[in-house]
């Protein structure tokens, strides 16, 4: 099974998530976000699969410090795309592509069940 994780390698749930990964004996594949950047095919499937309010990371200081146009461009789906392309760090972190689907931020149980 490949895996991909997509996600800031300096964020803590990236970190936790990767390290998870290795001591199940995971291997997967690291998308940087920052040195990479975002595929807006992919981030419109992800908001397709999860939604809107899964795939966008309200609760981080890079939405608090979005203009209020920009805070509400995020809550449409189209508009939101270009807004994650353009401010990465506004993606909920990690983003898991795996054959059995996506996984969006960190929840090990959750990773457990899914990845087995």
């Amino acid at each position: 099974m490949t895996i991909h994780l997509y996600g800031i390698p300096n964020c803590d749930s990236v970190r936790k998530a990767r390290k998870w990964l290795e001591a199940e004996g995971r291997d997967h594949v690291f998308h940087d976000f920052k040195k990479e950047g975002v595929d807006p095919a992919k981030v419109k499937a992800w908001i397709a699969t999860k939604g809107l309010d899964v795939v966008v990371n309200r609760r981080g200081t890079t939405f608090r410090k979005l203009s209020e146009g920009d805070k509400v461009a995020s809550q449409d789906s189209h508009s939101a795309v270009a807004l994650l392309v353009q401010r990465p760090s506004l993606i909920k972190r990690p983003v898991v592509e795996h054959e059995g689907g996506i996984l969006i931020g960190f929840k090990e149980n959750e990773w457990s069940q899914s990845l087995s």
